[in-house]
């Protein structure tokens, strides 16, 4: 028996969809990073009951520290992008958590800078409060650790794995396969990105109807570790779409949009290498996308038609879906600046 929710809908489920393609189901699997980092922040005496923890966020992120606030008993502010919608806005007035909206921006860069921005204001004013700064603090990987051990003990020893999700801030699939390796699993982890992502190098290709920002973003996430990732993959809207609508009309699973381009991206490496068993990250349900995707069902091009452009260089990226191996194209390499930690926060 659980004593509290937040230890309920942070279980994942592993659904195989057929032995060697597997989904790793979580209801809001950002619950699991923001308990770990509380805990681990209270376990260090970094901050104390009571005390008012606040971030930015586009909605995910929110509720799980206003549930992790809830549990530990501490107080939550979050500073939220016009994506959180009414739905979240009364869970976190009813969970005890404060909410502040920028105002909108159709530029998602201006949109992370004007929550950095207010953030700092509300430090200026109370320097008690303690900003979680989740893409960009590594106590935000530990709570995936025990994720990890599920995964080991429950996936077959006889097999290779590869795990594909969305990189994001990098707590989570990063995580997830730097625990499994120091297991002694031979993982292989592929990043899924949005074009327009400075995170992997797609900054210079827009995409308009992606509305998956929170697996990428305008700005660094310093809690990004690129080496831990073998490939890449950027998928379009429509690709995402593609693999979200696939999914549910094959396996009954109702996941985000992130969660369709993984499932993309986690077939078409099957078909590369049917020798491992490949596993792709459902971060959260597809509740919030209704409206914006799912009710466009239609427009979605047949999965089976899909394919990737290969690309060599990050110039030669473009719609609908490229891949590369990652350590081929990474551009620090070449002699661009390694990531500085930032400052903005999203998810």
């Amino acid at each position: 028996m659980h004593t509290h929710i937040a230890e309920a809908v942070k279980r994942p489920a592993l659904v195989a969809l057929r032995p060697d393609l597997v989904c790793l189901r979580f209801e809001t699997m950002k619950v699991w990073s923001a308990l770990g980092a509380v805990r681990h922040l209270l376990d260090t005496g970094a901050v104390r009951p009571g005390d008012t923890l606040v971030d930015s966020s586009s909605g995910i992120y929110a509720h799980a520290l206003a549930l992790a606030c809830h549990r530990y008993g501490m107080k939550c502010h979050i500073v939220g992008s016009t994506t959180v919608d009414r739905t979240l806005r009364v869970q976190l007035e009813i969970l005890g958590a404060t909410l502040e909206q920028v105002a909108p921006s159709q530029d998602l860069r201006l949109d992370q800078e004007a929550r950095v921005r207010r953030i700092a204001e509300i430090l200026a004013e109370h320097p008690t409060y303690h900003w979680m700064r989740q893409y960009h603090d590594g106590i935000h990987r530990y709570g995936y650790r025990e994720v990890a051990r599920t995964l080991d003990r429950e996936l077959p020893y006889g097999r290779p794995l590869t795990l594909v999700g969305g990189v994001g801030s990098g707590a989570s699939t990063g995580a997830l396969a730097g625990y499994l390796r120091e297991a002694g699993r031979d993982v292989a982890l592929v990043g899924v990105q949005p074009f327009g992502s400075v995170t992997f190098g797609s900054e210079h290709v827009a995409d308009p109807d992606m509305i998956i920002a929170g697996i990428g973003s305008a700005i660094e996430f310093g809690n990004v570790r690129h080496e831990l990732y073998d490939r890449v993959h950027w998928v379009n809207f429509d690709c995402a779409l593609s693999g979200a609508v696939r999914l549910l009309r094959d396996s009954g699973i109702f996941a985000g949009l992130s969660t369709g381009a993984a499932h993309l991206a986690a077939r078409w490496e099957l078909r590369r290498d049917d020798s491992r068993v490949h596993v792709f990250v459902a971060a959260d349900t597809g509740h919030r996308y209704v409206d914006s995707a799912y009710a466009h069902h239609g427009r979605a091009p047949d999965l089976d038609t899909l394919a990737p452009h290969e690309v060599a260089s990050l110039r030669e990226l473009r719609h609908p879906w490229s891949t590369a191996r990652w350590p081929d194209v990474d551009p620090r390499a070449a002699g661009r600046p390694a990531a500085a930690t930032a400052t903005g926060t999203d998810g």
